[in-house]
């Protein structure tokens, strides 16, 4: 499954008994924005998801790769102690003393069963297939396999 709006793309893909997560965009923070996508795609489809509710959300890394993985995982534990689904994503990545800082604002709604069909509970990202670059073609990349 995968989108692809402007140059912000995401996609999800098979990985033995998880789910892999994959986003690119023109900037470093369009491509977290587009695995964060792809995150929500795991469980269900992101066009069944409302943008009703903001919730802001940070974190910090020594490097990107990290950064993305505390990134996924705060977004599922965002999800798991709320009790929502995110559709909508704005995320802004600077440096900072050591590494790297995110800051987002995360839209979405209380998950319904019925509605948005969950088929997979993610319960964290993990370091399998992490991978966070420029490519040669200049889009960034940011992808890693989630546990479910």
């Amino acid at each position: 499954m995968n989108r692809t709006e402007a140059r912000m793309a995401w996609e999800t893909f098979p990985h033995e008994a998880d789910i892999g997560l994959r986003g690119t965009g023109a900037t470093l923070a369009e491509a977290f924005v587009g695995a964060a996508t792809a995150l929500t795609a795991a469980i269900c489809d992101p066009a069944t998801v409302a943008a009703h509710r903001r919730v802001r959300i940070g974190c910090a890394a020594p490097d990107v790769e990290l950064l993305l993985v505390d990134w996924l995982n705060a977004l599922v534990f965002e999800m798991a102690t709320r009790h929502m689904l995110f559709s909508r994503f704005d995320v802004r990545i600077d440096p900072a003393p050591g590494g790297f800082r995110l800051q987002a604002t995360a839209w979405g709604e209380a998950t319904d069963v019925v509605r948005h069909q969950p088929a997979a509970e993610v319960k964290g990202a993990s370091f399998c297939e992490l991978k966070v670059g420029q490519r040669p073609d200049g889009m960034w990349l940011a992808q890693c396999v989630v546990d479910v």
